[in-house]
């Protein structure tokens, strides 16, 4: 037995989701198992089975590097309060 990750897809929509996991002796077998628990019910039109055991995974070391990168993720606040200083000094 091997262990599968669905993945499913509406389409026109957005991008392949998670849908979860099963077991499965063969992949035909992993597709119609996929077809009848993720997909009975129209919810993607898509659909992938992907051995679990053919995904290759990055360790922590490997993304580490990209975690501390604060100037790609700010909400603007730091420009909001240095525009309103900038605006109180000039009163």
């Amino acid at each position: 037995m091997h262990v599968y990750e669905v993945f499913v897809k509406k389409d026109g929509r957005d991008e392949f989701r998670h849908a979860g996991a099963l077991e499965a002796a063969t992949d035909e077998l992993a597709l119609v198992l996929a077809r009848e628990g993720y997909v009975r019910r129209a919810e993607g039109d898509r659909l992938w089975v992907v051995r679990r055991d053919h995904v290759v995974a990055a360790d922590d070391d490997f993304v580490a590097p990209n975690a501390d990168k604060p100037h790609r993720h700010h909400d603007g606040a730091a420009v909001a309060a240095r525009r309103k200083a900038a605006r109180q000094s000039r009163q």
